[in-house]
Order: C-alpha cells, then sequence, then structure tokens
C-alpha cells in the first residue's frame, strides 16, 4: 500500500519545477501559489498590485518555500517579455504556467464604454496570448510544459451584464484548445479551468458595481447543487491536477470547478 500511495504522491509532486502564477497576490492565484509551493515548486507571483504580491511571496517563503515576486502588468507586451526574461534568468527555466489574472465589469453592451470592453478583454485574454508567447519558446527548450489558462462558467454559457467578460472568457476556453492542437508536439499541455463564484476579491467587488447588497448577493452566488461558494483552494486544488503528471495525457480540456452550478 505505501507503495501506491508513494506513486501517487511523485505523480502529483512539483518538485523542482519552476511555476509562473498571474493574478497571484490574492484569491485563486495567491492559493495556487501557496499550494504550487507545498508541492515543491519554485514559484514566480506575477501581479500589477506590488504590496500584496510581496506580501504573499513572504508568506510563502516564511512558511519553507521558495518564491519571488515580480511586478507586471500582463496587458503590456513590453512588461510580460521583460518579466518572462527575467524569470528564465532567475530560475533557468520555466515548466508552468497558470494565466489567472482577471477582472470583470458588470455592464451590458449598451452601458459597457469601450475602455472598460479593453480592460476586461486585455486583462483576462490577451494577457494569455503575451505570457504565453512569450513562455512557450522556453517550454519548447525545456521539452515541455503544462499551461493552464483560467477561463470561467461564464466562458461556456452566457450571464447577465457582463458582456465583455463572457466575451474574454469564452475566447479562453477556445485560445486553449488551439494551443494545444499548436504545441501538443513540443510536449506542452494547455488546459482550462472554468471556475464558478468563488469568494475572492473580485467576487465581492461585483456586489458594488452592480449596486446590491454583498450578503445577498454572496447568497444568491452558493444557489447551486453543492449549496456554497467556493473557495479559492477549490480551484488550486483542479489547477495542481493540472499542472501535475497525474493529467499528463489531458490537454486541450476544460475543467468546471464550480459546484455544479451548470449542472
Amino acid at each position: 500500500m505505501n507503495a501506491k500511495i508513494n506513486r501517487i504522491l511523485n505523480l502529483i509532486s512539483l518538485d523542482e519545477k519552476i511555476a509562473m502564477v498571474t493574478g497571484a497576490a490574492s484569491g485563486m492565484g495567491l492559493a495556487t501559489a501557496e499550494l504550487f509551493s507545498e508541492m515543491g515548486a519554485v514559484v514566480a507571483l506575477i501581479d500589477i498590485n506590488e504590496k500584496d504580491g510581496n506580501s504573499a511571496a513572504s508568506q510563502i517563503r516564511e512558511a519553507g518555500g521558495k518564491a519571488k515576486f515580480f511586478l507586471c502588468d500582463v496587458t503590456s507586451d513590453v512588461e510580460c517579455s521583460k518579466t518572462v526574461e527575467s524569470i528564465f534568468k532567475e530560475f533557468g527555466r520555466i515548466d508552468i504556467l497558470f494565466n489567472n489574472a482577471g477582472v470583470i465589469r458588470r455592464k451590458n453592451m449598451l452601458d459597457l464604454e469601450e475602455k472598460d470592453w479593453d480592460l476586461v478583454v486585455d486583462v483576462n485574454m490577451k494577457s494569455i496570448y503575451l505570457l504565453s508567447r512569450y513562455v512557450i519558446p522556453i517550454m519548447i527548450k525545456g521539452k515541455g510544459g503544462s499551461i493552464i489558462n483560467s477561463g470561467s462558467g461564464w466562458g461556456i454559457k452566457g450571464g447577465s451584464n457582463a458582456v465583455a467578460y463572457c466575451a474574454a472568457k469564452g475566447g479562453v476556453v477556445n485560445m486553449t484548445r488551439a494551443m494545444a492542437i499548436d504545441h501538443g508536439k513540443d510536449g506542452i499541455r494547455v488546459n482550462c479551468v472554468c471556475p464558478g463564484d468563488v469568494d475572492t476579491p473580485l467576487l465581492r467587488g461585483e456586489a458594488k458595481q452592480l449596486g446590491v447588497d454583498e450578503t445577498a448577493f454572496m447568497k444568491e452566488a452558493a444557489d447551486r447543487p453543492l449549496n456554497r461558494v467556493g473557495n479559492p483552494l477549490d480551484i488550486a486544488y483542479a489547477v495542481l491536477f493540472l499542472a501535475s503528471n497525474l493529467s499528463n495525457w489531458i490537454t486541450g480540456t476544460t475543467i468546471i470547478v464550480d459546484g455544479g452550478g451548470l449542472a
């Protein structure tokens, strides 16, 4: 029995892996960075929030892990290029990329301003293009890697007052498939995790955007078969599965982690 357990532990281990996580200063990104570290990875935390990003990296190091924060606007080609270059120079390779950075604007087509459209599409989708185009050549040289893109339940099913977000996340889901087709020959697996409502600052901020009571909003968000809102670790566990060798024959797929919300 111990041999079987050890085999599973070896498959899920991220020992000596170099992992990049965007949107890592809080929420699902932070939970995933911490979990990656617990599983042995060296984690590069990427965010535009310098204070919280540095604090998150410090917390991981204080817990015995290896982590470093990199300040980066993931909508900027120049900053993405420099950040990936810095990470590669620091650690010598990149094995895992979790494209998690996200933002939402709760507006319909008539109320949505162009600047809001650009922000939502750039942060949620363009960032994946920018970072992946610099990381993939490094993974090819390293003979493989795992990229996990953060989609959404609203990338599969539409939602109200979130037209830009639904468009961007729908693009992420199909971009993931295209990336998997293009780079499977390089030993690179590309998958997508689609969270439902998860208790993060982003979700709670939606209540303010909509002008509704936060308590009532969160209660409504919990109305799903498993009768609760998700927590960041629920998503982190799925990302770990896709990053690890437990999923070494899985690519181009989408895992929905939403407590049954789309059932």
